[in-house]
């Protein structure tokens, strides 16, 4: 088919409009998030799965650990409690991320992209995008939970930065989840992230302020990114919960922007450079 169009109206043959590299990488990416968001309507199960998990997660240690646990500073377990299952959340969300990109680098999905006139970096970003959304929708969930669990933020305006702080820490994992993706060969390993993100979680201030863990142990947890957002979280949320005394508990605020910026330097580009050895 010829290059040129012709234009009924005025006679003469013209070019179609060119757009520059911008708009393709912006349409790729745009192409890469409406099919990942086709997967999730076409199979509710996942996400049903993904974002019935959290609930059930937050009703167990809730109701049936909550009445075991105690909180410095005295407080409601429950309003301790809540912000660190919306940081785990995020954080179990790279597991997913990898799942995903796995199973469509063994499908031969990811080189049918790399055969096609398009950005490899869209193919990245457009998996980062569509993780934002599902993030999005689960935190959505989970803040329905908790309210009608009687949770209550008392920060004011200060919880829109809260979960701001969330999906920061989100878009980070997401690069890992894409390299390890990557890494592994097959999507039944990728299930055995989980035996990486369960540590990380549980070694943190989630579930228990890292003052009352033995002392070696407590400052494992406490320099743990997971635990600096889950803290700048309470404070936002107006969660009175006493501070530990090392530096990184009384700046968490700073280290829950700084962590995913950390995270972000080290894995995106690994994350992109692993995609581009990627064999044709």
């Amino acid at each position: 088919m010829s290059t040129l169009e012709v234009d009924s109206a005025t006679g003469p043959a013209t070019a179609p409009p060119e757009h520059g590299r911008l708009y393709w990488l912006l349409a790729d990416c745009g192409n890469i998030v409406r099919r990942g968001l086709t997967h999730y309507q076409r199979q509710p199960v996942n996400i049903a799965w993904q974002l019935g998990f959290p609930i059930l997660s937050v009703l167990l240690y809730g109701y049936v650990f909550g009445s075991a646990m105690t909180v410095p500073g005295g407080g409601d377990y429950k309003d301790f409690l809540m912000p660190g299952m919306f940081v785990m959340t995020m954080a179990f969300g790279f597991i997913n991320t990898a799942t995903v990109v796995v199973y469509d680098s063994t499908k031969g999905v990811v080189d049918r992209f790399r055969s096609m006139p398009m950005a490899s970096s869209a193919v990245v970003a457009g998996r980062g995008v569509t993780d934002l959304v599902v993030a999005c929708a689960e935190l959505t969930i989970l803040v329905l939970t908790a309210l009608a669990m009687g949770w209550r933020p008392d920060g004011g305006w200060g919880f829109l930065a809260a979960f701001g702080l969330l999906l920061w820490l989100r878009f980070a994992l997401i690069w890992l989840g894409v390299w390890l993706g990557l890494l592994v060969p097959n999507p039944e390993a990728a299930g055995g992230l989980f035996a990486v993100a369960f540590p990380l979680t549980m070694i943190s201030s989630i579930f228990v302020a890292p003052q009352l863990m033995p002392d070696w142990l407590g400052w494992v947890a406490a320099w743990n990114p997971i635990s600096s957002t889950a803290a700048a979280a309470r404070e936002l949320f107006g969660t009175p919960v006493g501070g530990g005394d090392s530096w990184v508990e009384q700046h968490a605020l700073l280290m829950a922007g700084v962590w995913p910026v950390v995270l972000t330097v080290v894995f995106l580009p690994l994350a992109v450079r692993r995609f581009q050895r990627l064999s044709r």
